[in-house]
């Protein structure tokens, strides 16, 4: 199944909502600095993903942005990353089922 990398960014009006989403996010990708994440995911995780976040969410005051980047296997993001961290795009991993 084919993954594309995504950038998923969110702005959450309420704390315990922000930890929420935090906490979900996590588990769907790589924590890249304060509510930004790279994400590597095939069509199903995405949409489960943005239901979940649909869930969460109040959109009156709350804001999440997935940014597409293409296939997963096609793509070498081009970033400039400065300061303490550097960017490394998420690698491939094998699912253990």
């Amino acid at each position: 199944m084919q993954q594309r990398i995504y950038i998923v960014t969110y702005d959450i009006a309420d704390p315990s909502r922000w930890r929420r989403v935090f906490k979900l996010m996590k588990g769907y990708g790589e924590w890249l600095q304060l509510s930004v994440f790279q994400c590597r995911l095939t069509a199903v995780q995405h949409a489960e993903l943005i239901a979940l976040l649909d869930g969460i969410i109040h959109h009156g005051e709350d804001h999440a942005i997935f940014i597409d980047l293409g296939l997963a296997d096609a793509v070498t993001p081009r970033v400039l990353s400065l300061g303490k961290r550097t960017f490394n795009p998420i690698e491939h991993e094998p699912i253990i089922v």
